[in-house]
């Protein structure tokens, strides 16, 4: 019983060492910290909460009125003193008034409530598709700087080792001193791109951590792996998701329903507004009579109502047509990516399968021909840089694969 339990707390301790991943190693533990702390996102979360209190007050009917008139307060023409008390005047009148609009009206301003709050919500989503992609792009950056720092410190290191190479064979009068001076200067240049790339890096660190909402120089792990990618069949049915799920898409779905219900209203305008009232009447201590009352304005200004409803339809055909244009950018953008998406994919197959495998058995031969004095130094000065070459082109692909899937993904609204 003693062993299992250590068994188990070793298994919990295990298991949270697992979860705890440092902020920066991975993708979604970035876009955790930043749905939980970015400040643009709580400000637009409490902006639907604001839009989802109008929701209510829009359908309600207005407060009622409560009057009171106070009729001959001076007595005159009797005995009694002028008073302000309803039973010591000649008679009070109360007016209980309710205003009552045209009937659908109330439905129709809480509709329009209800857009505005999807839109609201919709636009929640958007700015986080936005941030979300912004996100994976700058991991992706970090990923692809770490990698060519990488590469060129292994770079460097090799450059080390041609250059005793060259040294040797200079000492033993099998070489010349040039060889040694420019892997020198091959090596001075390595250690520039280094410095470089340490200073990008700086920059892509501040640049994520602005995302973040964090101080420019907040501590971020390297990144580990990059995302994987999805396959080429999953790509061929993004459209449907982009019109489903799309976030700005739904603010401009949203955007038609205001402007619809607003044109409705307009028309219910053609029709008048009735104000209720009952109104009894005291006399004394004693309410002696009861009155009803209805009043209603008349819509005789039909020219002005005729201007506000074309207003209205002009305002909804602008929407309309603004989502179209939207809609046309969008699939134009997504089958762009699409296809930039596919080629980065190309690229890297070729690239690992291909030109990476026959430049380093290039640079293998150019280095055991040189040792021998069958190959200059100027093969195999190129044979490293076309393996330098190739190894680029990969983390470039790879890093380009990554940026289109962000932005796909942005388009779609969701994660693939």
């Amino acid at each position: 019983m003693k062993n299992l339990n250590i068994i188990t707390l070793l298994g919990c301790f295990l298991s949270g060492a697992v979860m705890a991943v440092p902020l920066g190693a991975d993708v979604q533990g970035l876009l955790r910290y930043a749905k939980e702390h970015n400040p643009e996102l709580a400000a637009m979360r409490y902006e639907a909460d604001a839009a989802s209190m109008r929701v209510q007050p829009a359908g309600a009917l207005p407060d009622p009125v409560l009057r009171t008139e106070l009729m001959d307060i001076a007595n005159q023409g009797t005995n009694r003193q002028a008073s302000l008390l309803p039973s010591g005047v000649a008679s009070t009148r109360y007016y209980l008034i309710q205003s009552v609009p045209w009937f659908g009206r109330l439905e129709l301003q809480s509709d329009v409530a209800k857009a505005q709050l999807a839109g609201a919500r919709g636009q929640i989503a958007a700015t986080w598709a936005d941030l979300s992609s912004k996100i994976k792009a700058a991991y992706a950056m970090n990923y692809y700087l770490a990698d060519s720092i990488r590469l060129t410190r292994e770079t460097l290191d090799l450059t080390r080792h041609l250059e005793q190479i060259a040294q040797t064979r200079y000492a033993n009068g099998l070489g010349k001193q040039q060889e040694v001076i420019r892997v020198q200067l091959g090596m001075t240049d390595l250690q520039t791109r280094l410095l470089d790339l340490g200073n990008e890096q700086h920059h892509a660190h501040t640049r994520l951590n602005a995302l973040l909402a964090r101080p420019a120089n907040a501590e971020l792990a390297e990144p580990l792996q990059l995302r994987p990618l999805p396959v080429p069949a999953r790509l061929t049915t993004l459209e449907d998701s982009l019109r489903a799920h799309n976030p700005l898409l739904q603010v401009a779905d949203a955007g038609i329903s205001v402007d619809a219900k607003r044109r409705d209203l307009a028309y219910k305008n053609r029709y008048p507004g009735f104000t209720l009232g009952v109104a009894p009447t005291q006399s004394g201590s004693t309410v002696k009579s009861w009155d009803l009352m209805v009043e209603f304005n008349i819509p005789l200004q039909q020219e002005s109502r005729r201007s506000q409803e074309g207003e209205a339809e002009a305002q909804l055909l602008a929407s309309t047509a603004r989502q179209a244009s939207l809609l046309d950018q969008m699939l134009a953008d997504l089958s762009e990516s699409i296809s930039g998406l596919a080629l980065a994919q190309q690229t890297c197959q070729i690239i690992t399968a291909r030109l990476l495998p026959q430049a380093e058995s290039s640079f293998q031969s150019s280095l055991s021909g040189y040792t021998t004095g069958k190959v200059d130094f100027s093969t195999l000065l190129d044979a490293q840089l076309q393996i330098l070459k190739a190894r680029q082109q990969s983390i470039k692909s790879r890093y380009e694969a990554q940026l289109r899937l962000a932005e796909i993904e942005r388009l779609i609204g969701e994660e693939l």
